[in-house]
């Protein structure tokens, strides 16, 4: 663990949204997925994909490409070709039981698994314990029709067809708490990381919680109200940092 290179000035804050994001935090851990689908063969051009990966069942989607692919060539470490672009029906890599902890064997798991993604609660100027938390997903923005391929969309006034886990999805990640180095340390991936404490009802569906509703400003000056995440609500902070 390295110490942090930032220590945010506010130790409160209120969800809220904002002119450029679907989220509601300021001071917080983000980690975006779905941008990588493997792909068989590229196109001349090696920017697009020409055959595609197991994840799309032989069959090309739209967001295989749109010039954002790359061929095994560029990877020092791992040979195969990669897009990119959004993946508009959560097939993709992101979305499969490939996470830490997704196989209760833990043997298996990590023999087949990355380690998790490890990372601390802030203090607010260095010193100050955040008292409350709130885990977060943005799924029914990237469920809307602007964003996938296949309908049901998700509706971000009413908050039918918005749902948890994504359709077309096999897995998506959740956060879970344990010890390491001594330090109560959040972690990502699945339910059966080796150590985990804190489990948050051991799936995304009930740690993201309930869909939200919330004020955006625009233009007039007005307020529109949309439901573009998933939120638990404000919680007791279950793993206050190490000063």
């Amino acid at each position: 663990m390295e110490p942090y290179a930032f220590h945010p000035e506010y130790s409160t804050a209120n969800p809220r949204g904002n002119t450029w994001s679907a989220h509601t935090y300021n001071v917080a851990m983000s980690d975006e997925i779905g941008h990588f689908e493997n792909c068989r063969k590229l196109d001349a051009t090696n920017t697009n994909c020409a055959k595609p990966g197991d994840q799309d069942k032989g069959e090309l989607d739209e967001d295989d490409g749109h010039g954002f692919c790359v061929p095994a060539a560029d990877s020092t470490l791992v040979k195969i070709n990669g897009c990119f672009s959004d993946d508009e029906d959560f097939d993709g890599q992101s979305y499969l039981p490939d996470w830490p902890g997704t196989n209760p064997d833990p043997r298996k798991d990590a023999k087949l698994h990355p380690s998790p993604v490890l990372f601390t609660s802030p203090l607010a100027n260095g010193t100050t314990q955040y008292s409350t938390i709130a885990f977060e997903a943005d799924l029914p923005r990237i469920e809307a029709d602007d964003s996938q391929d296949n309908p049901p969309f998700c509706n971000r006034t009413t908050g039918a067809n918005c749902v948890n886990p994504p359709r077309g999805a096999a897995f998506y990640p959740f956060f879970t708490t344990g010890v390491h180095a001594g330090t109560c340390t959040f972690q990502q991936g699945g339910n059966f990381i080796p150590g985990t404490i804190s489990h948050f009802g051991g799936s995304s569906t009930t740690e993201f919680g309930k869909l939200l509703a919330v004020p955006y400003p625009d233009v007039g000056p007005s307020i529109t109200t949309l439901i573009n995440d998933f939120n638990s609500g404000d919680m007791p902070n279950p793993c206050p940092a190490t000063p």
